[in-house]
């Protein structure tokens, strides 16, 4: 590939290098060396300073007085890690002045400090036991939020950047002239008509979020609304949701949204369309005569069904597949059909795995006694959020469509990725009905229309694009050429390379899947992907179980205050490792730890860990494709960060391209909506077409680390990665899992017939 960026990227009016190569690269420490010798500054467009009143978690200037976690924090009076610095900032008593973490008074690292900040004001010890003798202590010493002085940091778990809004800036939102009339009408006036515009709406249902955002023919965001729903671990390895908070939170998001609009004096029937993308291989299970769920939700990262993974292992090897060459959707397929992801032969081009649906679905009809039932009396429907969802916009047990797409079909190891339809063979494998699956359809075609019942502000308006999250951030990225890729950093990272019309079977561990069918009678399009499990849900971690952030914005003031991990490395197995390693029995495991290491190397160990993951995939492609990448489209709430980003540029070895408006996943949806409702001639057989798409505000980070230095720090990763492998032995979780089963009455069902 040319060194220089792609020609949508050479449009933008911030293709300056990244504002971290401000300083030389430090030479010194392992698994790091991917800062300045001076620490990290942090340069962000914009992001609210102080959470909304409606976010999940207390605004950070609203406690008063902070309850402290450690008892350390108890003994020495010192404030939690989360306290807002007051504005002004007030001294406190013996302290002369307040010094930057990342800088001394001079703007130059605190002397003596070795590129590690142990200062901060004057010369105060910073140590938790508030010793007297703490002063004499060497090293480096955590950041508190109270300590640091500079810019706004945002959040790493949204896409946009903050809990509830897009990054309001001139590259993501429409000026303000664009809501305003030729009268000078403003959302403020009591009386207003109602302007009729063309936008697409897209739903946006992720893992932990749901959004609705209102796009216009630029993709500029004119309206948007972001909720939280509830994630239910029952068990360690277990995440569920319920299906009617998915349903709720689309309806608060739709219905917030929509009245946003008509505040800035649009009217809802601006809306021609919406698209919906949605978190993939989570599996949904309902009743066919009421409409409502059996169970909850099993979410695509569980790993309750590492059992059932097993004995379909042994079953393949015992039995293979029982192929009939006279089923209608085996045209062309070999009579030694395989599940997996190597060799031309393979079916599913996805290997046996407790991430995938069909796992999930078989747990179900094992376990729950509800979902087993309804299967033997054909009362079962089965689906992936994306047909939960469109189930219940259009009609439920009232007519609603039992539909889904062929990018969320393709992770469901139940269709052949050569025919595009549910494979006989596969469904006989695995003890599944036909009765209980969905139809499958393309990408980009009107489904139906939003129906009343469901009780959002645009009946009537059509459903046009379906497109599950990663292929949607693929094309939101307009990576519709063959040879182009995307990394997607969002609770998982998710590595996609455009193969074009051909399927390429992997044989170094990465899927092969449907990228997008832009239309019915179109071809599909295939890609490579490489998905990552943890990547925001490791930061979630740090926040929620560990405790040692209280906002996702801490990660920068806390990793950005020292230079490298101090020779940590951080490998977030926690429900093993996926693509390109897939262990199962791998852990989380964090090596190099010494009297050395603070909470902010394990911290900048994780954003690490995600950069080395993606690397590692990014590798695969490469060598499969014969193709080196230059330059890594990016997006999602990681994305955030610029340290991270710079992080990434220095692990791979490669730029990487932040766009500002950052909500790729959902603008993918929308363009595949706009493409079937013909609107604003968009269309994704034509990439030319989407030329004034998403183009302003691209940003470069370009890579700063000496080769030697990278070729090291990756030979550490790949060594620790080596020492997490392998550490659960078979059968130990099984046992553990049984007995959980049995106290909460899953227990597996007496008998199954196959």
């Amino acid at each position: 590939m040319s060194r220089q960026p792609p020609v949508d990227l050479q449009m933008s009016s911030m293709k300056n290098p990244s504002p971290l190569a401000t300083t030389p690269v430090s030479s010194s420490g392992v698994g790091g060396g991917f800062g300045q010798s001076g620490g990290f500054t942090p340069v962000f467009e914009t992001s609210p300073q102080v959470s909304p009143a409606n976010s999940r978690r207390p605004s950070i200037s609203g406690i008063q007085a902070p309850v402290p976690r450690r008892l350390s924090e108890v003994a020495s009076g010192r404030p939690s890690f989360s306290s807002q610095q007051a504005t002004p900032q007030t001294q406190q008593p013996g302290m002369q002045r307040q010094v930057s973490y990342f800088s001394g008074g001079d703007g130059n690292p605190p002397p003596g400090t070795g590129g590690s900040v142990v200062g901060g004001y004057g010369g105060a010890s910073l140590s938790r036991r508030g010793s007297t003798a703490s002063h004499m202590s060497s090293g480096p010493r955590p950041i508190q939020r109270q300590d640091y002085s500079g810019p706004t940091t945002p959040s790493l778990l949204s896409r946009a950047g903050s809990p509830t809004l897009p990054l309001g800036n001139d590259h993501t939102q429409a000026p303000r002239a664009y809501f305003e009339g030729s009268g000078g009408f403003s959302g403020l006036d009591g009386n207003r008509e109602l302007r009729q515009g063309q936008f697409i709406g897209s739903l946006d249902c992720g893992t932990t979020s749901t959004r609705f955002i209102i796009f216009d023919k630029r993709a500029k965001i004119i309206a948007e609304h972001q909720t939280e729903f509830e994630q239910i671990l029952p068990h360690a390895g277990w995440h569920e949701h319920d299906p009617e908070a998915l349903v709720d939170a689309m309806t608060e998001c739709i219905n917030k949204s929509v009245e946003k609009l008509e505040w800035m004096g649009w009217s809802r029937k601006s809306i021609k369309g919406i698209g919906i993308t949605n978190q993939r291989e989570t599996t949904v299970c309902w009743s066919r005569k009421t409409g409502k769920p059996l169970c909850n939700a099993i979410v695509w990262d569980d790993s309750r069904t590492l059992g059932v993974v097993r004995e379909y292992e042994k079953k393949l090897e015992e039995e293979g597949l029982d192929i009939d060459d006279e089923e209608e959707d085996l045209h062309g397929v070999p009579e030694d059909v395989e599940i997996g992801t190597g060799g031309e032969e393979a079916a599913t081009g996805i290997p046996l795995s407790t991430y995938f649906s069909a796992i999930k679905l078989r747990w179900m009809l094992d376990h729950n006694r509800d979902v087993h039932e309804a299967h033997e009396d054909d009362d079962l429907m089965f689906g992936t959020v994306d047909t939960w969802l469109v189930y219940a916009l259009t009609g439920r047990e009232q007519g609603g469509l039992h539909i889904m797409d062929v990018t969320n079909a393709s992770r469901t190891l139940l269709i052949s990725l050569k025919t595009l339809q549910w494979h006989p063979p596969l469904l006989r494998f695995f003890g599944i009905k036909p009765s209980v699956l969905p139809k499958i359809v393309s990408s980009s075609e009107i489904y139906g229309t939003i129906s009343e019942r469901c009780e959002t502000s645009l009946t009537s308006v059509p459903i046009a694009g379906i497109v599950g999250d990663q292929q949607a951030a693929l094309v939101g990225n307009k990576c519709l050429r063959k040879g182009e890729a995307k990394c997607t950093y969002g609770t998982g990272a998710f590595v996609l390379f455009n193969t074009g019309e051909e399927c390429v079977r992997s044989n170094y561990g990465l899927i092969s899947t449907v990228a997008f069918q832009a239309g019915p009678d179109a071809k599909p399009v295939y890609a490579l992907e490489g998905s990552i499990a943890v990547a925001g849900s490791a930061i979630k971690w740090l926040r929620d179980q560990i405790n040692m952030i209280e906002e996702s914005s801490d990660m920068d003031i806390l990793a950005g205050s020292v230079s490298d991990t101090g020779g940590v490395y951080f490998v977030t197995a926690f429900s093993g490792l996926l693509a390109p390693y897939w262990d199962r029995e791998a852990s989380g495991t964090i090596i190099g730890l010494t009297s050395y290491t603070t909470s902010a190397h394990i911290a900048r160990a994780t954003l690490e860990a995600v950069c080395f993951q993606s690397r590692a995939v990014l590798d695969v492609i490469e060598k499969e494709s014969n193709t080196k990448c230059e330059t890594l489209k990016v997006d999602g709430g990681v994305t955030n960060s610029d340290l991270a980003m710079q992080l990434q540029a220095n692990i791979g070895g490669f730029n990487v391209a932040r766009p500002a408006m950052r909500e790729s996943t959902a603008l993918g949806s929308a363009l595949l909506a706009a493409s079937a409702l013909k609107l604003f001639g968009w269309d994704l057989s034509k990439p030319e077409t989407l030329a004034d798409v998403n183009t302003a505000g691209v940003h470069i980070f370009e890579p700063e680390l000496p080769e030697k230095e990278r070729v090291r720090a990756i030979k550490g990763w790949e060594k620790a990665v080596n020492r997490a492998r392998k550490w659960h032995e078979e059968g130990d979780e099984e046992e553990e899992e049984e007995r959980y089963e049995e106290e909460r009455g899953l227990s597996r069902l007496p008998s199954r017939e196959h």
